[in-house]
This record gives structure tokens, sequence and C-alpha cells, in this order.
């Protein structure tokens, strides 16, 4: 067996997941299938690369070695396939630009955009609820750009070589329940109002079910959590079997009510990914456009942001006053611009939650 590019992703997938199960989530292979690539790879140079246990997969340091060599060769390669592809679109006269996301309301109006102002770009998108899983197809080439969320507690695996902007530095997770429930009447809703519901949550989506488990217990609560998916956690939502995290530019519905969570227990980071600064530039003033047009029209959220005093959403024709700055350490930075005066918001002290759902 002679070694291919194909193992040494497959390699280090596996060191960058920890496990050969989520190694085969991000390269979009089955399990048995990364363990039969594995020991053939092992077979083939003689030598164990990976420990087993039931923590995970933990790289020997024969295969730290390996790795070593691998992930330059990777990303070589990767960078020769994408810089051929993109120029041969060019040359073609159009370009295909592969995106990946978590869900969003902003995706729609994102694409719309990039079409009308950039004809010669055609965008296809791909979603996925796991953020890490978008950010490895990034790293890996197979897709251009990712726009996800970091649930707040539970860091993402950022691959090496990825450029990062921030979107939203902070914002909130709210609930959304059965209009008729009687903490719909408040206009922000503690968690103790909910501690005879039942919640469900998509446990696939990276980092929201422990974020709830964090949130519930520093609230002195043990509720009942129910695995489900979001359209089908809205449907028992609106008959009142369940209550739901939701995002703030949730879409309202008559059966339901979205309301904010009493000090803001839930939060995420909204992140723009992809190899090289060039390639957010190109769609980032389309997406912080799309963002704030769906921010603006969704009622709940729209008051949040006036309640906090946080001057986020843009006028209509006006650039968001909402500025994005990576310092070297890759900290975001939030800068408020009104008119002549600019106010910091150091985002470990005033932070700002997730995408639409």
């Amino acid at each position: 067996m002679e070694l291919e590019v194909r193992h040494l992703r497959v390699l280090c997938a596996i060191a960058d997941t920890g496990s050969l199960h989520k190694a085969a989530r991000q390269l979009g292979l089955a399990q048995p299938s990364v363990s039969t690539q594995l020991r053939r790879i092992e077979h083939a140079l003689g030598a164990q690369l990976f420990v087993r246990a039931l923590t995970g997969c933990r790289p020997t340091p024969l295969g730290l070695a390996v790795l070593s060599r691998a992930r330059p060769l990777v990303a070589e390669f990767t960078a020769i396939v994408t810089e051929t592809r993109a120029a041969a679109a060019r040359a073609a006269g159009g370009f295909q630009l592969r995106i990946g996301a978590t869900a969003s309301r902003a995706i729609p109006g994102w694409l719309r955009l990039l079409r009308a102002r950039v004809p010669r770009i055609e965008p296809t998108l791909q979603m996925n609820v796991s953020a890490n899983f978008l950010l490895g197809m990034v790293a890996a080439g197979r897709l251009d750009i990712a726009f996800v969320h970091e649930v707040e507690g539970s860091p993402l695996r950022i691959p090496s070589g990825l450029s990062l902007r921030v979107l939203v530095e902070r914002e909130p997770q709210f609930v959304t329940l059965a209009a008729d429930h009687p903490a719909a009447a408040r206009r922000q809703v503690p968690l103790a109002d909910l501690a005879g519901d039942r919640w469900m949550v998509d446990s696939t989506v990276d980092g929201e079910w422990d974020a709830l488990c964090r949130a519930l217990r520093a609230a002195g609560l043990e509720s009942e959590m129910l695995h489900g998916d979001y359209l089908t956690a809205y449907s028992l939502a609106a008959t009142g079997e369940v209550v739901t995290v939701s995002q703030p530019t949730a879409h309202p519905h008559p059966d339901l009510a979205i309301r904010p969570l009493e000090g803001d227990p839930i939060g995420v980071r909204l992140l723009l990914a992809a190899r090289t600064e060039a390639e957010l530039d190109d769609v980032y003033e389309e997406l912080e456009e799309s963002y704030w047009t769906v921010a603006r029209d969704a009622p709940a959220y729209r008051e949040w942001l006036e309640r906090a005093r946080r001057p986020l959403v843009p006028r209509d024709g006006q650039p968001s006053p909402l500025r994005t700055v990576l310092a070297a350490d890759g900290v975001g930075v939030l800068e408020l611009s009104m008119g002549e005066q600019d106010f910091s918001a150091d985002p470990e002290r005033d932070r700002l939650g997730e995408v639409d759902r």
C-alpha cells in the first residue's frame, strides 16, 4: 500500500478531533471506513500511530512525528487544488463560491446580495449543525467560506491556517415558548419561571446542550431535557409540550412567543472563516448587511438591543456601526462608532448570541 494525500488527511482528522467517530464525520465518511483506513496505514508503515482508548484516540510519539510531516503536505496540496480550480473558474468567466453554514435567517439575504453585487460569483450552500465539521471542510479545501457560531463555554476547534472574522462577539440566545405560556407575558423570562417545563434541544449542535445544562444548573434547576431537531421543537413548543432555545433573529409566529432570558445566560459568537483574508473581504460586507437587516426585522431582538442601549442595528442605507477588529492574538474587540464618538466594548465585560433556527 502506498500512502496518498487522502490517507494523510485521515491521520490529521483523527488527531484534530481525537476520535474515529468525529474524524469520520469531519471527512464525510462512515466510521468503519476510517477505522479500516487507519489500520491499513499503520500496517503499511509497520507501526502504531494512535493509541485507542474509551476517551478517544491519542497519537503515539511516532504518530506525532508522522503528523508533523503530514500536515504541511496536506495544506500544500489543498492550496494547489484550490488555486487551480479558482484560476480555471475565472478563466471560464465565473467563480463558484462554496459556502458552508450553520442555521441563520441572514443566509438567504446574504446569498441574494452576493449574486447582485458580484455577478461572476455563483454561491453554493452546504448546511450542517456542526460548526466544527464546517471549519474542517474549509481547512480541507472542500468549502471556501464557513459562517458558524461558537457557543460560549464550548470553544470550537479552529484548524490551523484559517482566517477568522467576528460578525458578532456575543449574541444572546432567547427562549421560544407557547404564546399562551404564563412566562410569555414577561419582556424577559427568568429561568425559574420555566422550572416545570421540559426543554428540547438539538444535541448535535456543537456545545448547545452543554450550554443549556450549565445555565440550568446555575439557576438551581434540574429540568428534563429532550433531544430533537429545532423544527420539531418549535412544533411542540407551539402546543406547550416543550420550551426551546432560539436565536434572537427567529421569525415571529402567532402560536409562539420569543423572549430574552433574564440575565442572558447563554450566548454565542458569530464567526466567518476562510483560508485567506481576501476571501473574507469578498463576502463580509454582504453578510453584515443581511444579518442586521434580519435583526432589525425581529421585534424581540430589536427591543433587546434598544433596551441594552446597543445601537447595533444599522439604519437603511447606512453602514452598521459595529466594526470588528481582530487583534494580533486573534481576540475580537468590538468598536461602536456613533457620530464623532467611538466607544469600545470589552467582550469579557460587555458581551452581546447565536444564529437563527
